[in-house]
């Protein structure tokens, strides 16, 4: 096959997902960018009122400004930090506008499920006929499903799709799924939906940045909004807030200094339970009783809302019938985590790309990309997805086994 022909299917339409576009674009590969909301950079938009720790400087890859210049787009610099919703619209959407880009958009486009045609998982292992064979991909649609077939698919999907459970060990709580609908698990804009919160006992489940903005936001609430209590539990004994020393972004290290004094007890309405789990969940009347426990025994808080923040991950069933090697602990890319793992975490300004070598699964031509890459690992940087996809279209130049 001429390479340059290969179709490739991008799936997912955030910051990963267009570079990859963009990629194809300058490759001269025919390409289709598939993603399942209306809009393009759906998952940004849902924590669109969120500040980034991150400036414009670091939020736009060489390969987006020089397309954007281009097209006399303007394009977004400085040392500001922007909110998902600057980020979306000042940068991602009129990516996705460029006329090279635009028709190749199929927004309302869900891919549930990516297979090889004529093949199963287990049949033609580590032979080049496997590499052959083209993609199947079912296509979720508002008229239906439908099957769609590509040479080269990149998951850009990332891990914003499934939030996981609120119980110990990484399992539903007891109770917790029957009550599934009136938890909620995204980061909410109490800007906008404060009277949902105001006056209501919050338990608040979690302990990352999520966590730490939506008690921070919680804490500037029940100041102002008298009657409302927040409860927040922490599965760690002693949380260190991701306290970086030094910080050379003063947006992080401030959050991590709001954490921290909330959980010294600095604020009246906002308790912290830390070296809690959630061991069961159940509705008392009007209330969700939630049962926390330690080393020491259990607690109950009754509950008016539960704001689960405990991370997501990607969504690994997209491609079950793929030959993906994955780490058994981060269930990112096997050579992708070891290298990870080897380098021993840190802190997320000092990750590095390690080479093309590293995106290579035993499915000839998928590539994991993006936050998802990371698995469990929660120190993507942006610019990392961009190295990965120079990378992988590096190795879609060479040459392709006889």
């Amino acid at each position: 096959m001429n390479v340059s022909r290969q179709h490739v299917a991008v799936l997912g339409a955030g910051p990963t997902g267009l570079e990859a576009a963009l990629a194809a674009v300058d490759s001269g590969r025919p390409f289709t960018v598939y993603e399942a909301a209306p809009e393009v950079a759906a998952n940004v938009r849902s924590w669109g009122h969120v500040g980034l720790f991150t400036p414009w400087d670091m939020n736009v890859s060489p390969r987006m400004a020089r397309h954007l210049r281009a097209a006399g787009v303007d394009v977004p610099a400085g040392d500001r930090c922007p909110t998902g919703a600057e980020l979306a619209d000042r940068l991602l959407a009129p990516l996705a506008a460029l006329p090279q880009v635009a028709p190749h958009v199929r927004l309302g486009a869900r891919v549930v499920a990516v297979g090889r045609q004529g093949l199963l998982k287990h049949e033609q292992i580590a032979t080049p006929e496997r590499g052959r064979r083209p993609f199947r991909l079912l296509v979720e649609t508002g008229a239906g499903e439908v099957v769609d077939h590509a040479d080269v698919v990149l998951d850009c999907t990332g891990t914003y799709g499934t939030p996981n459970p609120l119980g110990d060990g990484g399992i539903p709580a007891p109770g917790e799924r029957a009550l599934d609908g009136e938890v909620c698990r995204r980061l909410p804009d109490l800007d906008a939906e404060g009277d949902q919160w105001a006056g209501c006992t919050v338990l608040l489940v979690g302990a990352g940045h999520s966590a730490q903005t939506a008690a921070r936001s919680l804490a500037s609430l029940a100041a102002r909004a008298p009657g409302t209590e927040v409860v927040w539990a922490v599965r760690d004994p002693a949380p260190a807030w991701g306290a970086v020393d030094d910080d050379p972004l003063p947006e992080r290290a401030a959050l991590a200094a709001e954490a921290a004094r909330l959980a010294r007890g600095d604020h009246p309405g906002v308790r912290v339970r830390t070296g809690v789990v959630v061991e069961s969940m159940g509705r008392r009347q009007s209330r969700i009783a939630v049962t926390l426990r330690n080393g020491q025994g259990a607690e109950e808080v009754l509950a008016d809302r539960v704001l689960a923040l405990t991370g997501s991950v990607g969504d690994q069933g997209l491609y079950r019938q793929l030959q993906v090697h994955e780490c058994y602990a981060t269930a990112a890319p096997m050579n992708l985590s070891a290298a990870l793992l080897g380098a021993a975490g840190g802190d997320c300004l000092a990750q590095v790309g390690h080479g093309p070598e590293v995106l290579r699964n035993p499915e000839p031509n998928f590539f994991l990309l993006g936050s998802k890459s990371y698995g469990r690992n929660s120190q993507f940087l942006l610019r990392i997805g961009w190295e990965q996809v120079g990378d992988v279209f590096g190795l879609l130049d060479e040459p392709v086994p006889a």
